[in-house]
């Protein structure tokens, strides 16, 4: 199975990242896709989401798959997966994570080395990244094939895009050379304002010639 495995990206909370994560991998669950999503935040917002309420207390999770990449054991990444009504399966996120950051110092294949025990399994991975560019979202860029932004439709999350635009080069430069933009996707738009309308035009001018922005934005 060819596996396409897309991050979802942007080092501002509270742009829509796991809202997409969850609706596109059970959007494309409903269309048969074999989907798994791995959540590489912390927070743990897409684990919780789902409904694990107390992802700490979960057995097996990302950062207990990324510790053993780290210390060379063998890696199970079976051992984590938790399956969805919807007809997802998960990689559960936790705070553990948080210790992670120092662990991986300037390795960015730890993620990758995990993905490459389950990607046979599914046609489509979604890694929904932290709201940081550390580490642990370098190591998703180094695994992952291409990358979704969601961008929140105001002027400060139009202004960080640049940063994060730098750093999937660097990463293309330095480690992943496939990785592709997907493109920019506008979140929580208000079309009925004068101030949506500008921010959503100032993001097409600025970035639509070099990047797909989507047409289809979300309220």
């Amino acid at each position: 199975m060819d596996t396409q495995i897309i991050s979802l990206a942007n080092q501002k909370g509270g742009v829509g990242k796991t809202t997409t994560c969850a609706n596109l991998g059970i959007g494309l669950a409903r269309e048969g896709k074999r989907v798994l999503l791995v959540d590489c935040d912390p927070q743990a917002s897409l684990t919780l989401s789902l409904g694990w309420r107390k992802p700490e207390t979960l057995p097996v999770t990302l950062a207990t798959l990324m510790g053993r990449v780290l210390q060379e054991q063998p890696v199970h990444a079976e051992e984590a997966i938790l399956h969805h009504t919807e007809g997802v399966d998960l990689i559960p996120g936790s705070i553990a994570l948080s210790g992670m950051e120092a662990s991986l110092d300037t390795r960015q294949n730890v993620l990758k080395r995990v993905l490459d025990d389950c990607r046979k399994d599914y046609s489509h991975v979604l890694l929904d990244c932290m709201p940081s560019l550390g580490m642990t979202t370098i190591n998703a860029l180094a695994a992952a094939d291409t990358t979704l932004i969601p961008v929140q439709a105001q002027y400060l999350s139009a202004k960080g895009l640049e940063q994060l635009l730098q750093t999937v080069q660097k990463v293309r430069r330095q480690i992943n050379p496939k990785l592709k933009i997907e493109g920019i996707l506008l979140t929580m738009t208000d079309s009925r304002t004068n101030y949506g309308q500008q921010i959503d035009n100032l993001i097409r001018g600025a970035y639509g010639s070099k990047i797909k922005v989507f047409d289809q934005t979300i309220p």
